[in-house]
């Protein structure tokens, strides 16, 4: 599930960034073609409409098992202020403890809650610019058309960075790109003197 939605969200981001050069705006900034997926707003138009589906489908199964087996729960679950504090500190010092992939320190649980919730937010958003007509009170909701369209250009902002961020930490502890590929820890074989030790890894 997450290497779909990492794949979806590249299609999703570089279609959007196709489709808002064909009505910009910010005024003046467009994107280069080099990073839009589609020669024009009509071919970036299908490849966003495909990845949606994609996207809300996996989104969805992710969430749903996720909160059935307490996942979510067990893994983002507390965050603390002195937590949050000791960890941007530590960071800043490029010190960044990985004992086991499966506990999160209390920035990778704020940042991976606030993905969780721009993820949720480009739906509604999507939805209101998709079908302004059909979802006329959404759009009332959200301020109008236009404002809907800035508030999904900043939600993908957003989820830019936080991509900008995951890939930044991953690259700081490069031990995690193999629990990443791989889905979790493996087991290593390390000899001590005349006996060979069998120990979990942790590759993060």
């Amino acid at each position: 599930m997450h290497w779909v939605n990492a794949a979806t969200m590249l299609v999703m981001i570089t279609s959007g960034w196709g489709i808002y050069d064909d009505d910009v705006i910010i005024r003046g900034f467009h994107f280069s073609s080099f990073w839009r997926l589609g020669d024009w707003a009509a071919w970036s138009l299908n490849w966003h409409f495909a990845g949606m589906w994609v996207l809300v489908i996996n989104g969805l199964a992710y969430l749903i098992y996720g909160l059935a087996t307490g996942r979510l729960r067990e893994r983002l679950l507390p965050i603390r202020m002195s937590d949050l504090i000791r960890t941007v500190v530590d960071t800043l010092h490029l010190k960044i403890a990985h004992e086991d992939i499966t506990v999160y320190n209390a920035v990778q649980k704020l940042l991976y809650i606030g993905v969780i919730l721009a993820a949720i937010a480009q739906v509604v958003t999507g939805l209101a610019i998709w079908k302004p007509v059909q979802f006329s009170g959404l759009v009332s909701l959200l301020g109008g058309f236009q404002t809907a369209r800035v508030l999904h250009f900043v939600g993908m902002a957003a989820i830019v960075g936080f991509v900008i961020v995951h890939v930044a930490l991953a690259l700081l502890v490069p031990k995690t790109l193999w629990a990443m590929l791989s889905g979790g820890p493996c087991l290593a074989v390390r000899g001590e003197g005349s006996e060979g030790q069998l120990q979990q890894g942790h590759p993060t």
